[in-house]
């Protein structure tokens, strides 16, 4: 009897630890497109785990990268990843594609 007891609660613990967790992140989508970033801003909510979605739609490669977030990834055309952020205190965070200076920067806006 006391085993069940200890593998129902083992279960309801490990339960509320993925709800607590899914409840720390966020997950946004950011397309890349021969140095073309759409949205050019994205917005998050402070204190969290920001996942950003990248996704190469060009026909070149691009690459997301940022110093203040100390963040890059190479990707292929046609390629998806994730670039996880630590959480951040609020303020503005600028990111670009690497391979396409010249193309307006972005900038992740953390409120």
């Amino acid at each position: 009897m006391k085993k069940i007891f200890l593998i129902v609660l083992s279960s309801v613990c490990l339960m509320l630890s993925c709800l607590a967790s899914a409840e720390d992140k966020v997950t946004l989508e950011l397309k890349m497109k021969d140095g073309d970033m759409m949205p050019l801003t994205l917005n998050a909510p402070a204190n969290k785990i920001i996942r950003i979605k990248v996704t190469n739609i060009g026909k070149g490669p691009v690459e997301f990268e940022s110093t203040q977030l100390v963040k890059e990834k190479v990707l292929a055309p046609g390629a998806s990843s994730v670039v996880v952020i630590s959480p951040k205190k609020p303020g503005t965070y600028i990111f670009f594609d690497d391979f396409h200076l010249n193309k307006p920067k972005g900038q992740l806006i953390v409120k």
